[in-house]
């Protein structure tokens, strides 16, 4: 399979592209510098990285026409929160996998998760897990899950992370749920950025037919920041 990840230098896309080479997969890593490769990296030398900036409708589709690209991963993320850019993006995205025939991974936000045991409450209008400070960084994946929703022609699935989401260790496993935010027995949301890489490779290798879903760390593993709350 040839994988485009977009925005391959982040925290989330640059494992996404390691575990993918590393799976035997042709990836194309799309990002605004072509760099980020790390030595000895298993798989590295089937990751082609090219520079191209995702906001840039017309240059990301004269990239990806011809790529060969089955699937395309948009893994990009804007600090501080820029919920136009990220729609933007989001548009493009599905708009170049429309018109490659390309199936499309968003890897978005965990405000666009019911809350748990809310009903219909998003986790982006909930204080409990949303303060008023992060509320736009919230409400910029949501917006992008309802563009999602609104393309039409576009083959997608939205992944949301878990509440708290940092690089940490590679273990290979997770639970696996739908549309509402899941949490450990003491109410934590967490998984490693590593591992969130290996669902993103599990759903397009074994796709589980939900247009969005979420992942968390298995119940078996110990919490990695004792003393912090997700």
């Amino acid at each position: 399979m040839t994988i485009a990840v977009l925005g391959a230098t982040g925290m989330v896309g640059r494992r996404v592209a390691a575990e993918a080479g590393g799976r035997g997969h042709r990836v194309l890593a799309l990002s605004r510098k072509a760099e980020g490769e790390a030595e000895g990296e298993s798989g590295a030398e089937r990751v082609t990285r090219v520079a191209v900036d995702v906001g840039d409708s017309a240059a990301l589709a004269e990239v990806l026409m011809g790529s060969g690209a089955d699937v395309l991963v948009l893994a990009v993320r804007s600090h501080p929160a820029d919920e136009e850019f990220l729609v933007g993006a989001t548009r493009a995205v599905l708009d170049a996998g429309a018109r490659l025939g390309a199936r499309v991974l968003v890897v978005g936000g965990a405000g666009a998760l019911r809350s748990p045991g809310a009903g219909e409450l998003l986790v982006a209008h909930d204080p409990a897990y949303v303060p008023a400070e992060l509320r736009a960084v919230a409400e910029a994946g949501v917006a992008q899950l309802r563009a999602c929703e609104g393309h039409l022609g576009a083959d997608w699935v939205y992944l949301s992370p878990p509440g708290l989401l940092e690089p940490g260790t590679r273990t290979g496993r997770y639970r696996r749920g739908g549309d509402t935010l899941l949490t450990d027995a003491g109410g934590r949301s967490w998984v490693s950025a590593e591992d969130l890489a290996v669902a993103v490779l599990d759903e397009l290798e074994n796709p589980g037919g939900e247009r969005h879903f979420t992942v968390v760390a298995a119940e078996e593993d110990e919490y990695p920041y004792p003393g912090r709350s997700e």
